[in-house]
């Protein structure tokens, strides 16, 4: 019997490589795609910080390292990280702030 992979696999692999590699949006509303946003919401407007840090959790959470950097915004990531590191596991956490040296608390 197979089992299927953790989310938690690959992690690191999943991080771009600069915080200039997250080309998203910094205005406007955001749709993902359904391999994102396949359950609750699908569409979040940037100017709302709750929707904005729902969005960022989404897709790092759950997306791959082309959803980050087409989906992300490398100002905004870094301006919000303080409070959006907090609502991502810690292996998350460790892996952005990890290649990401701008992200460290």
């Amino acid at each position: 019997m197979s089992t299927l992979p953790s989310r938690w696999d690959d992690v690191d692999r999943r991080v771009p490589d600069s915080l200039a590699d997250l080309h998203g949006p910094a205005t406007g509303v955001v749709a993902l795609p359904l391999h994102l946003a396949w359950s609750g919401l699908t569409e979040f407007d940037l100017a709302d910080p709750r929707l904005r840090m729902s969005l960022y959790r989404t897709v790092i959470t759950g997306g791959g390292r082309a959803d980050a950097e087409t989906y992300l915004n490398g100002e905004l990531l870094r301006a919000d990280w303080p409070v959006l590191r907090r609502g991502i596991g810690p292996s998350y956490r460790r892996a952005w702030e990890g290649k990401l040296s701008a992200l460290e608390a």
